[in-house]
């Protein structure tokens, strides 16, 4: 068995290293990412003295952390529960519903299927230049594009859980003044297509940017543990970038309307960035669950075991390293 603290290929050491030396370093947001990939498979609950132990290799520190965790408290992501000296985090009932959500999405091992309906949501009345741009940021994030200032537009997006999120992000106010509609697929001679209506909705060139760029941090990792017979690689450094890999595609995903092959220009590099994602995160899996099966602990002092749901992440009948990413 390979020593577990002394292998680390270059290309994973150059994706932590650039993670650690960027000046400003969102905290909260890789917390979360925490969280969803590798808290909520073991009882959605951690010690904060665990969490902190996990998160000080990628260079936060404990202040950092304190902090971070704080404000997800405040946000209504997490609660807490003292075990006598000691504090437990867990996710809050709110909290799993929106990484179980995020989950379908992130842990796909294709695109959704489209049942060529586009989901629309409609200002009805008057919004603030504020409370619109808000608005505008919020489901920007929930992958929807604009038709104009007063209709958002995306293919497969559940209305109800939109809705949801917007009140989670503060806009009961705004969700008053929205109109959720189900436009069906219909041919009206002259009318726009559905190939218009993207163009006219989303910036497909910058999204594609953003997914070569996340594919030219990780390929090179995924290249070495490729060449390396025996995929070597330390569990420390193995879950570091598992949580780095996932916290990048999840902030992708959340960019983009995952639209349907029929609708995406040839040789779509989402795809590839799918494919890429799906056999590093099998690769790095083992090791990176020897680490947290050392290392996460809760307040009371025990480890939690994972659910075997875990090994279902990304399953697919295509072998690994069918050489497509």
């Amino acid at each position: 068995m390979p020593d577990s603290r002394s292998t680390v290929p270059s290309a994973a050491h150059t994706r932590l290293d650039d993670f650690r030396q960027q000046g400003r370093v969102q905290a909260g947001s890789i917390i979360i990412s925490v969280f969803g990939d590798a808290v909520l498979p073991r009882g959605s609950r951690i010690w904060l003295g665990s969490l902190i132990q996990l998160l000080e290799p990628l260079g936060l520190n404990e202040r950092l952390i304190r902090t971070s965790v704080f404000r997800l408290a405040k946000e209504e992501w997490l609660r807490t529960e003292p075990i006598g000296r000691r504090t437990d985090y867990l996710l809050t009932p709110s909290g799993q519903r929106r990484f179980e959500e995020a989950s379908r999405h992130i842990y796909a091992s294709s695109a959704p299927l489209w049942d060529r309906r586009w989901r629309l949501i409609v200002t009805v009345g008057e919004l603030a230049p504020k409370a619109r741009e808000a608005l505008r940021r919020a489901l920007f994030w929930q992958g929807f594009g604009t038709l104009g200032g007063d209709c958002f537009v995306h293919p497969s997006a559940d209305l109800s859980a939109a809705f949801d999120a917007l009140l989670a992000e503060g806009l009961a106010d705004t969700v008053g003044k929205l109109k959720p509609l189900l436009a069906a697929d219909a041919q009206f001679g002259n009318a726009a297509s559905d190939v218009d209506m993207v163009n006219g909705a989303w910036n497909l060139e910058r999204l594609a940017g953003v997914y070569d760029g996340f594919v030219g941090r990780y390929q090179p990792v995924l290249d070495e543990l490729r060449a390396d017979a025996a995929g070597d690689i330390d569990d420390e450094s193995a879950f570091l970038l598992r949580i780095l890999l996932i916290h990048d595609y999840r902030r992708l995903l959340l960019r983009d309307p995952e639209l349907p092959d029929v609708l995406l220009p040839a040789d779509w590099p989402g795809q590839k960035a799918r494919l890429l994602c799906k056999e590093l995160y099998r690769r790095l899996l083992a090791p990176s669950e020897r680490h947290l099966d050392t290392h996460l602990q809760l307040a009371s002092g025990q480890t939690p075991p994972a659910t075997p749901l875990i090994h279902e992440r990304f399953r697919e009948d295509d072998p690994l390293g069918d050489g497509r990413a």
